[in-house]
């Protein structure tokens, strides 16, 4: 074989890591053995884990943590979180803590409508096409009657089909805007094959049918979530400058781009973990909350933070696609335990748990920034990820610790240190 290869997936895993060592990991003769490493000794399981993507070598762990103590719409959660970023797991426990005595979180879902389209070219006369539009509509929805049907006795299906024209911003371009209700389930696959059945019935010869997909652009899919209390209760000494100080940060959020990208990476931090660790496609919930952030048409803060009357009320607004049936969360062992762990909730519980995560990840993140500064819990953790990564024995992780409590961490002084005490 060479560094072109074909029939690579009919390789075995041996043969697949073979290869790979041989022409690209060549000069790391542990490779081989550090794959194997992470590959599951339950046999049954690592096939799970081999079936799930193409081409596997072997598996990439992710810490799996727990972050206790929340309290939403008066239930008690401990939310499950996959996430390999230091502090994000500790910030939200503590979060959570801090709102367990003032009332907890409250949380609910706006709406649950999800969107898919039949993207068309078209040259004709607008007035033709919109009256074989409305000729069509009725076969539109028929033609899914097998596909829908199952998910019509649950309550949800096809919602509305519209005709939309597109021609001012693409010349010839419209679109077959389908709306859907998905229940429990996040329905990418039941949406696509609504939509490449109705193109099927929809298509002629004056009708250049494009392409059918559903878009992870969800506005109508809203959940909201907010904590609330009277200022004095935010700080031990001066709740009224805490407030202040919190409602600039998102104002500042709001104003600035460049500062509202990190502010919402901070939200994303507490929702992609829980979205990862229950089994839902970080990806689309990512592609869909950042585009509903710039839907104004400046990218802004995705939480909000007022003081009135002497209630401090921070919250967040945002779109989340998600399921917890199907896919990865009926098959992933973590993910179903996830989901057990959460009390096994709906589509819409679920929503509401995510929500809930993002805005407390963003409480704690702005109040670390506006008071004790962001690098303090992060320099602990940084710390011991070198101290890790240099092999520290429990000793001198405490001794080095010791040494450089109070003093900025970086990978050069932890290593002088540390060659001072093995001296």
């Amino acid at each position: 074989m060479s560094k072109l290869v074909s029939g690579f997936s009919k390789l075995n895993k041996e043969e697949k890591i073979a290869w790979l060592s041989s022409y690209f990991l060549k000069d790391n003769t542990n490779a081989s053995d550090i794959l194997r490493l992470y590959w599951n000794s339950d046999k049954k399981l690592q096939q799970l884990h081999d079936d799930f993507i193409e081409n596997t070598v072997s598996n990439y762990y992710m810490p799996f943590g727990v972050a206790p103590n929340f309290i939403i719409n008066g239930k008690h959660y401990t939310i499950p979180m996959a996430i390999e970023e230091s502090s994000v797991v500790a910030a939200a426990s503590l979060v959570a803590k801090f709102w367990s005595d003032k009332g907890g979180f409250k949380a609910e879902v706006v709406n649950t409508i999800k969107v898919g389209q039949v993207h068309f070219m078209y040259d004709g006369d607008k007035r033709d096409l919109r009256e074989y539009f409305s000729t069509k509509k009725t076969d539109l929805i028929s033609v899914t009657n097998d596909i829908t049907e199952n998910m019509r006795k649950r309550g949800g299906g096809i919602l509305n089909i519209e005709l939309r024209d597109k021609t001012a911003e693409l010349e010839n371009y419209y679109q077959l805007h389908v709306t859907f209700e998905t229940m429990d389930s996040m329905g990418a696959n039941f949406i696509n094959s609504c939509l490449e059945a109705m193109a099927q019935e929809f298509k002629k010869d004056d009708i250049q049918i494009v392409m059918s997909i559903l878009s992870n652009y969800v506005p109508e899919c809203l959940v909201k979530a907010e904590v609330s209390c009277e200022v004095e209760k935010l700080h031990p000494t001066n709740g009224a400058l805490f407030a202040k100080k919190m409602k600039q940060a998102v104002d500042i959020a709001n104003v600035d781009p460049h500062r509202a990208v990190t502010h919402n990476k901070g939200v994303m931090n507490g929702i992609d973990a829980v979205v990862i660790a229950t089994g839902n496609d970080f990806r689309a919930v990512e592609a869909g909350v950042h585009a509903y952030a710039a839907r104004t048409g400046k990218y802004k803060s995705l939480t909000s933070c007022k003081v009135e009357n002497g209630i401090f009320t921070f919250s967040i607004e945002i779109p989340l696609a998600l399921g917890t049936v199907g896919g990865l969360t009926s098959t992933h062992p973590l993910s179903k335990l996830s989901l057990e762990m959460l009390h096994n909730p709906s589509a819409k519980e679920l929503m509401q748990v995510i929500a809930v995560a993002g805005l407390a990840q963003n409480f704690a993140a702005l109040r670390a920034l506006t008071t004790t500064g962001i690098q303090q819990g992060h320099m602990k953790m940084h710390l011991g990820n070198i101290l890790n990564q240099l092999e520290a024995t429990p000793e001198e992780k405490e001794a080095v610790t010791k040494e450089l409590s109070g003093k900025t961490v970086s990978y050069s002084g932890v290593s002088d240190v540390l060659k001072k005490i093995r001296a």
